[in-house]
C-alpha cells in the first residue's frame, strides 16, 4: 500500500504544480481577483496535503498500518473535494459547488486525526 500512497502523492504533486501554473498564466487575466484568490486557496491546500500524503507514504514504508492507509485515503479524497470544488467554483463561477468544500475540509481533518492515531498506536 505504501507504494500506492507514494505514487498517488507524486501524481498529486505534479498536478498541483500544473494546476498552479495554469492558474497563474492562463486564468489570471480571465478571473476576478476574488475568484483568483479562491483558485489560489485550492492550489495551496492541494500542495500542503499532497506533501502530507508523501509523508504518510514514507511512514507507511516502515510502519505498515491500516490507520495510515485510511489517513492517506481521506487526505486524497480531501484534495479532490476541497481543492477540486474550489477550482470548479473559480473557473465556472458556479457558487453552489462551494457547498462541497467543507466536506473536503472534514476529510482533511479526519485524515490528520487518523495519522495521529497511527503514530499513537505505533
Amino acid at each position: 500500500m505504501s507504494k500506492t500512497i507514494l505514487l498517488s502523492a507524486a501524481i498529486l504533486l505534479v498536478l498541483a504544480v500544473a494546476i498552479g501554473a495554469f492558474g497563474a498564466h492562463a486564468l489570471k487575466p480571465r478571473l476576478t481577483e476574488e475568484m483568483m484568490q479562491v483558485y489560489k486557496t485550492g492550489v495551496e491546500y492541494h500542495f500542503y496535503h499532497a506533501l502530507g500524503l508523501l509523508l504518510i507514504g514514507i511512514l507507511s514504508t516502515t510502519w505498515p498500518s491500516g490507520w495510515l492507509n485510511w489517513s492517506a485515503l481521506l487526505i486524497g479524497l480531501g484534495i479532490i473535494l476541497f481543492s477540486g470544488s474550489l477550482y470548479v467554483m473559480a473557473i465556472t463561477g458556479i457558487k453552489w459547488v462551494g457547498a462541497i468544500t467543507p466536506i473536503g475540509g472534514l476529510s482533511f481533518i479526519s485524515g490528520w486525526v487518523l495519522l495521529f492515531v497511527a503514530v499513537w498506536k505505533h
